[in-house]
């Protein structure tokens, strides 16, 4: 079977490519540095002829408001009249647990814009909401970082390693559409000003974490619940103890 996995040279696309191609299937790892883009539409069409199943990992290079709405309208139009033109036979989005509820972040307004498009797109389809990726946590702490103090929000997170991602996406594109969304999440669920203190204790960080309810996430102020999935998700494997172990680190 052809799948095409459009930002298939980066974290999670390299990963899933490479599963995919273990099971023997024909995958094309779409991204800009291999001819293929999804908002000028170089290569589309000749990337997506013969494909079965697209699976979208693609993320706006600029986190700024207005340009994240629009790289993700125009990609996923782009991409989704391609779609139709190959005669692609599912869809497959990797979206984030709770986007529906961080609507005051720019960058969760776009992954609903493209949730949208998706659904209204008449292409059979299945969006993965996943939690965030214990890859980001290095990140996550820069951005909340004043000084020598991290601020971030106590709201629990539920991360997920890569390899755990990898797995789930390749697993969907080998099963049928389901035309809604499915969940997944790390095994282990702890507050996120928790998580990152300690993993700045792991890596030998000297800064200090402190939990302010009203620091942002992406721009957005977090409640509890709302970066965990309740929604009987498909658990990972991998801890943050495995994980960090493993994990190759600069």
């Amino acid at each position: 079977m052809k799948i095409v996995i459009i930002g298939g040279t980066g974290l999670i696309g390299s990963k899933t490519v490479q599963r995919l191609r273990d099971k023997g299937h024909e995958v094309i790892a779409a991204s800009p540095n291999t001819g293929v883009n999804t908002i000028t539409g170089e290569g589309l069409n000749e990337a997506l002829s013969g494909a079965e199943v697209v699976i979208d990992l693609a993320n706006s290079p600029s986190f700024e408001d207005k340009a994240v709405l629009e790289f993700f309208e125009t990609s996923g139009r782009n991409l989704i009249a391609a779609e139709k033109t190959a005669g692609v036979k599912h869809h497959i989005a990797l979206s984030v647990v709770g986007t529906e509820r961080l609507q005051e972040s720019g960058y969760f307004r776009g992954k609903l814009a493209q949730e949208k498009l998706i659904k209204a797109g008449g292409i059979p389809y299945t969006i993965v909401h996943s939690t965030q990726f214990m890859e980001f946590l290095s990140g996550i702490a820069q951005s909340g970082t004043s000084g020598n103090v991290v601020r971030l929000s106590p709201a629990y997170v539920q991360p997920i390693a890569s390899d755990d991602v990898a797995d789930a996406m390749a697993d969907v594109a080998l099963a049928a559409p389901v035309n809604g969304t499915i969940e997944i999440a790390g095994p282990e669920r702890s507050r996120l000003s928790d998580l990152v203190a300690r993993y700045l204790t792991a890596t030998g960080d000297s800064r200090t974490v402190e939990a302010d309810p009203e620091a942002r996430y992406f721009g957005a102020r977090l409640d509890d619940g709302w970066l965990v999935s309740d929604n009987n998700p498909r658990l990972g494997r991998i801890g943050f103890e495995q994980w960090f172990a493993t994990s190759p680190r600069k």
